[in-house]
């Protein structure tokens, strides 16, 4: 069962930035791009890497997570040597079991399954980002630096460094210093939360940091350091392509934007396909008195109203008279005749009914006072009922401050 490289996805986070729509999934869970699931892009990147083998440990409300994987079958993930295993936490003997306590006793927990297949190299990965990346040269890179940990890295705009942990390198992209969200950042690469370890290495690391009653069991705030104090060979891979931590309800509004515009982020490339766990509905279909522009329409869609600028997820109806503007349809979702929807994001089976208005355009506002609306799944918007911009509801139509 040996193999050379596997992945562990940490897919448990609870992902409270996104409020009402992670108030009964997983953030992992969460739909986007119509069709996809976020975590469909990590499994994705795995398959398409030539990693066959992935843990995905998962902990916050898991149950629709864990149903959407299944045996790993949508991205070949389904083998009798390797595949994907899902890996909650679980009671040891001698204790009383306990949750994560941070992403490195996550993988601690898990050692014993990261040994069944006695790796050379760890992959450790989010289930919260949109990107599409190439592994294998990440590992390439590890392997030729004979690193002990290699840090996927992207530049970002100063202004934003203090968001991330910030790596300085000198000239061959040996990882020198690192820092932790800080206030006055030395570089501008950010960690991507992507890591690749020797595993012998690593498995040490944890072990002792395990022991430690005074760490937070973090990669972050724990591992990194201690691999940077300890002078073990750290190098930061520099990547260049599209990458977004969908962690707030703006960056997973935009996210879906730039799906839409089909610039870094293309899903409609054969190169490098993202796979999803396809539903049954039927095709989509866009009646005669519709008008569709620059939209994602995914399949089980009803459309006979007016939808530009927006991705439906599989389901969706827009009845006649109806308009949807710059806005996020998850599944299920209806909007009923002559309702308008703008700068939106509509959780899963919404209804706004006949005559309704959910937010506004940006144009049209204070800007302190716009700001993307968000309906929580299972919400419904009376009859010629307001919502204003910046809204946010959840199911039982009670207002959520952000």
């Amino acid at each position: 069962m040996k193999k050379e490289c596997i992945a562990m996805l940490l897919a448990g986070g609870q992902g409270s930035r996104l409020y009402v729509l992670t108030s009964n999934v997983a953030k992992p869970a969460v739909p986007f791009g119509g069709k996809y699931r976020i975590i469909d892009f990590p499994l994705s990147n795995c398959t398409n890497s030539g990693i066959d083998t992935v843990g995905v440990l998962t902990q916050y409300k898991p149950l629709e997570l864990n149903s959407y994987i299944g045996s790993g079958q949508p991205w070949d993930l389904d083998r009798l040597n390797g595949g994907v295993h899902i890996l909650p936490p679980y009671m040891r003997e001698g204790d009383k079991g306990t949750w994560f306590k941070g992403t490195a006793n996550a993988i601690y927990q898990n050692i014993g399954f990261v040994d069944m297949y006695d790796p050379e190299y760890v992959v450790i990965l989010s289930g919260d980002h949109i990107y599409k990346m190439n592994y294998d040269k990440m590992l390439e890179a590890h392997k030729a630096a004979g690193a002990a940990c290699t840090i996927s890295v992207l530049e970002v705009p100063w202004d934003e460094a203090s968001r991330f942990g910030i790596m300085a390198v000198d000239g061959e992209n040996n990882i020198v210093e690192f820092q932790e969200k800080p206030k006055q950042p030395k570089s501008n690469l950010a960690s991507m939360g992507i890591y690749i370890f020797t595993w012998q290495k690593l498995r040490q690391a944890l072990i002792a940091d395990e022991a430690d009653p005074n760490s937070s069991n973090d990669f972050g705030k724990n591992i990194i350091p201690n691999f940077l104090a300890a002078g073990e060979k750290m190098i930061a891979y520099r990547f260049d392509g599209y990458w977004k931590d969908v962690g707030t309800l703006e960056s997973l509004w935009d996210a879906n934007m730039d799906m839409l515009s089909r610039g870094d982020l293309d899903l409609l490339e054969d190169s490098w396909p993202i796979y999803a766990r396809l539903s049954s509905d039927p095709p989509a279909y866009i009646g005669k008195t519709s008008l569709v522009e620059h939209s994602v329409v995914t399949q089980g869609c009803e459309i006979t109203g007016t939808v530009k600028n927006s991705v439906l997820s599989h389901g969706a109806r827009v009845e006649d008279g109806a308009e949807v503007h710059y806005s996020v349809l998850m599944p299920g979702v209806t909007v009923k005749r002559g309702a308008v929807v703008r700068y939106a994001i509509l959780g899963e089976n919404c209804q706004v009914e006949a005559g309704a208005v959910v937010g506004g355009d940006p144009e049209s506002c204070d800007p302190e006072e716009w700001g993307i609306t968000v309906l929580g799944p299972n919400s419904t918007i009376a009859a010629g009922e307001v919502v204003k911009p910046k809204t946010m509801l959840n199911s039982e139509h009670q207002e959520v401050s952000r």
